[in-house]
């Protein structure tokens, strides 16, 4: 291998560079809006392609696929997604202040559904497209570059004659760094650009005498009015935004809330979350007001019914939708954009600086073109008008040479050699003729019908309308004044035929206050049967299903529907559920199974014991293993706040038998898988931690473990049916702690 070929560099070195010029490219050719005329590399590709085909808004549409696969062959050498999701959202009229594009077809709708495929939709250019954006692109007012592969002349910038970066604003990541802009109302922001063309001094806060703030599609309402000014000098900050809201009589004395309008963060799959998350609100009980939620939206625009109880206070209820849903969004806005091909976070009026020195570059260039062209226009009509007062001559000479170049060099130079005149007069005054190239050349291109009179003051008067459109053009280029007047009047016709009035309220509002209705505290009743299923009742309704309740229910207790459940399961492990997640109804309704409302799993774990915390507060609990390890713990010790703790320690393999709350009980009778009894006093039982593991209550054998735990009252015969042989608990041997207890033969 030839060593002059290799070429040896800092692998960090090459890494850096490399992903800086990916990083730059990606911030400059693909994902940031240029400032002046507010788009990026594939809508400006785009649009232009489509000016290109010829697809103008009065002509007839074209497949959308066509002009992707045509931006795409020509200009934008990427997916063909992304050139189709830009054309999409240029035709889509909740999402831009100003669409660029005419769609017919499926485009999309504001819920978040996607556009049809691209084989299916049409589209072409909108009016105020062809005008403001494409239309002196054939004067040389911007730069063209090479496309990708050098085949293709593309713009560098489209000579937008509006502040398309504000109208439509812009939204991109790049790396390390994004562009949020909101869109604008187009009347305002013309009119904060002439302000600015007529004052170059003025401030951002004078520039928002004219725009007020963003102006979203989807219309809302923006509630930090006195943070706009901070916003729009740093080109940074949030937006707050909230949805319109109304009040509708129903019937019943009930009340609707109608939401109209919906934050522009909202746009999509957020509406559908939205509906999800005031479900939500009902069913985890935050509130009891919702009677019904529907989503009437159409064409028309967006209606969501929320339909609330009799009782309800609408008012607190739009506060709660304000602080728990998204009716309520931030914007975050940060100004990012191209300029001068580097990116830089600029204020309201940087921007509108760079895009009036931007019109003007495209208006100097435009005039001196145009001026260039009526001088030539001048030339050649000055010269027909001299040649239609000696048009005898110049027949002459037209007659008596050989050839054009003859006819040319006689008109231009007076050179007569070769040429035949019929008198001496007409040689005399050949020899003066010094017409210009350009000229000499209409004349000899001038056909014989522009000799008529009509024809000759037609030229006259049109010399004349070109003597005042270079007097015209000369005065817009030498006086800044005048170049500044024809761009504001060019603003001011897209104003007069474009602006509509502002969708978005601005305004400071109050911070949304919810007064939480407190819950009124009752005793409920909870059920649960034995296959998990748990649900509560009032205390009427039990009394009236007592026996059926006690019956059917593997646990049945009181509890405070403003209380916990605590669930102690084989695992040592104590779970709590909110007696509010259960559900709260007849008798006869199923419930919901007890693993849906807790961190309890019927797969890993047993449940040993249930009480409501408000019992566990009042008592102490005793805790046994199969390992015969016991302890009592004040229940004051599980009133804790997390859905999930260590009721206890477990040594390794043990596992908790019975968790049992003191109430009458005076003896404990453990009884062991071998058949083995042993009765002793609670009193002998030691008070622990929950962290402790306990002391021993039971001597068993290798393979022993206790299976069964009992209590017994005094003066209360408990009787146990072991093996099919009744057992008296209370006959059986007293004896101690940490004994080997009593053999029950059978």
């Amino acid at each position: 291998m030839n060593n002059d070929r290799i070429i040896r560099t800092e692998y960090s070195e090459e890494m850096q560079k490399s992903y800086i010029d990916y990083a730059m490219s990606v911030i400059v050719a693909r994902a940031l809006p240029d400032v002046r005329d507010g788009l990026k590399p594939v809508q400006r590709r785009t649009l232009y392609d489509m000016h290109e085909l010829g697809i103008r808004y009065d002509k007839p549409y074209r497949k959308s696929a066509r002009i992707v696969g045509d931006t795409m062959g020509k200009y934008h050498p990427h997916g063909d997604s992304s050139i189709y999701e830009a054309l999409v959202v240029m035709s889509q009229d909740f999402k831009k202040g100003l669409p660029l594009i005419d769609g017919h077809g499926n485009f999309g709708n504001i819920e978040g559904d996607g556009a049809a495929a691209m084989r299916y939709t049409e589209a072409r250019l909108q009016k105020i497209t062809q005008e403001a954006f494409l239309a002196d692109l054939d004067k040389d007012v911007v730069d063209f570059v090479p496309n990708f592969d050098e085949t293709e002349k593309e713009p560098s910038v489209l000579p937008v004659k509006i502040p398309n970066l504000l109208v439509n604003g812009s939204e991109g990541i790049a790396v390390g760094m994004a562009t949020s802009i909101p869109p604008h109302n187009l009347g305002e922001v013309i009119d904060a650009t002439k302000a600015y063309m007529l004052d170059e001094n003025i401030t951002n806060r004078e520039l928002m005498r004219y725009l007020k703030g963003p102006d979203f599609p989807t219309g809302g309402i923006v509630i930090n009015k006195d943070e706009l000014l901070d916003i729009y000098e740093t080109g940074m900050g949030k937006i707050k935004i909230r949805g319109k809201v109304e009040f509708e009589k129903a019937k019943g004395g009930k009340t609707n809330v109608v939401i109209t309008e919906i934050p522009y963060t909202m746009i999509g799959a957020n509406i559908s979350k939205f509906l999800s998350d005031v479900a939500a609100l009902a069913e985890t009980k935050k509130t009891q007001d919702i009677v019904d939620i529907s989503n009437q939206s159409s064409k028309e625009g967006i209606r969501i019914v929320i339909e609330l109880r009799k009782d309800a206070d609408p008012e607190n209820f739009v506060n709660m939708l304000y602080k728990k849903t998204r009716l309520e969004d931030t914007f975050g806005v940060n100004m990012l954009a191209i300029a001068d091909g580097r990116p830089e976070t600029m204020s309201l009026k940087q921007i509108i600086k760079a895009n009036v020195d931007f019109q003007f570059q495209v208006a100097t260039r435009k005039y001196t073109n145009l001026l260039a062209k009526e001088m030539e226009r001048k030339e050649v009509q000055e010269g027909l008008i001299k040649a239609c007062n000696v048009i005898d001559l110049i027949i002459e000479i037209l007659r008596g040479s050989k050839d054009r170049a003859m006819a040319k060099a006689c008109l231009v130079e007076g050179k007569i050699d070769g040429i035949k005149f019929r008198s001496k007069e007409s040689k005399i005054m050949a020899t003066q003729l010094c017409f210009t190239e350009r000229q000499a050349n209409a004349i000899l291109e001038m056909r014989l019908y522009k000799l008529i009179g009509l024809e000759i003051e037609a030229l006259i008067n049109e010399h004349e309308e070109t003597m005042a459109n270079i007097y015209r053009y000369e005065d817009i280029l030498e006086r800044r004044d005048s170049m500044a007047q024809v761009i504001m009047n060019e603003l001011e016709s897209f104003r007069k035929e474009y602006a509509h009035p502002r969708k978005t309220v601005i305004e400071n509002g109050q911070e949304a206050v919810y007064k939480e209705k407190e819950m009124e505290e009752m005793e409920v009743v909870f059920l649960m049967d034995r296959f998990g299923y748990a649900k509560t009742i009032d205390m009427s309704t039990y009394e009236r299903n007592k026996e059926a309740a006690d019956a059917e229910n593997k646990y049945v207790f009181t509890c405070k529907n403003t209380g916990r459940v605590c669930l102690f399961t084989n695992m040592g492990q104590l779970h709590t559920i909110k007696v509010l997640d259960l559900p709260f109804g007849k008798f006869r309704d199923k419930g919901v199974p007890i693993d849906n409302v807790s961190n309890f799993s019927q797969e890993k774990e047993e449940i040993v014991y249930i009480t409501s915390q408000t019992e566990l507060n009042l008592c102490q609990v005793i805790f046994v293993t199969a390992q015969s390890m016991m302890k009592i713990v004040d229940g004051g010790e599980f009133d804790v706040a997390k859905r999930t703790v260590a009721a206890t320690k477990l040594a390794e393999e043990d596992r908790v038998v019975s968790v049992t709350s003191i109430r009458e009980q005076r003896n404990i009778v453990l009884q062991s898988k071998e058949g083995y009894f042993l009765r002793f006093p609670i009193e002998e039982i030691p008070e622990k931690k929950k962290g402790a593991i306990g002391v021993r209550g039971m001597k068993l054998g290798d393979k022993d473990s206790i299976e069964q735990v009992y209590y017994t009252r005094n003066a209360v015969e408990s009787v146990i049916e072991y093996k099919e042989k009744k057992v008296v608990l209370n006959n059986l041997k007293p004896g101690k702690r940490d004994t080997k207890g009593t053999k029950i033969r059978v």
